[in-house]
């Protein structure tokens, strides 16, 4: 019989997607306030994949990354999950024209997997608690992150993936220093 084990630490990342990118700062201060150090931030890159967000976050959205540098215990994933949708809330203002300001998207990466988190039900997501569900997006074989059939298309593309690979690479030389 197997015994159960805690899992492995895993990195926090959190996918910020806003029409207004100021934002990604102030959103940063409040998740470092919480989570700790980021220990690597991507680039802002256009979110152009799909119309979904749009009557409720506006148009000409940008996504930008976070990943942080405490270990993250992949237990703590809904709980996270609904931190980060009360964080919205907040930043819902009246001077803004859209009721969603800003969308946060945690999630966990570990050696061999990009878990997210979200509040919607499919087939292929595993209930958590407290109205959230898990979600293989990307898994790590053949040296590479590659995306399951479910994965959205922003996340398919090279410049997530060279983000997450490198998360991976941080993640992998913090375990080896912990193991010296």
């Amino acid at each position: 019989m197997g015994q159960p084990r805690s899992a492995p630490d895993a990195a926090l990342v959190v996918g910020m997607l806003s029409a207004w990118p100021e934002l990604f700062e102030r959103a940063r201060a409040r998740l470092t306030g919480r989570f700790g150090p980021v220990a690597r931030v991507s680039g802002v890159m256009d979110f152009d994949f799909t119309d979904y967000y749009t009557a409720e976050m506006g148009a000409g959205l940008k996504r930008a990354f976070l990943a942080f540098a405490e270990p993250f215990d992949a237990g703590l994933l809904a709980e996270t999950k609904v931190w980060t949708n009360a964080l919205e809330r907040e930043f819902a203002a009246p001077e803004r024209p859209v009721p969603r300001p800003v969308n946060l998207d945690p999630g966990y990466l570990d050696p061999l997997r990009l878990v997210l988190a979200t509040t919607k039900d499919f087939p292929h997501r595993v209930y958590l608690g407290q109205g959230i569900y898990a979600e293989v997006t990307l898994q790590y074989a053949r040296g590479d992150f590659e995306p399951m059939p479910w994965t959205y298309r922003d996340y398919r593309t090279p410049a997530y993936r060279e983000f997450f690979r490198s998360v991976r690479a941080d993640l992998l030389a913090r375990r080896r220093r912990a193991d010296d």
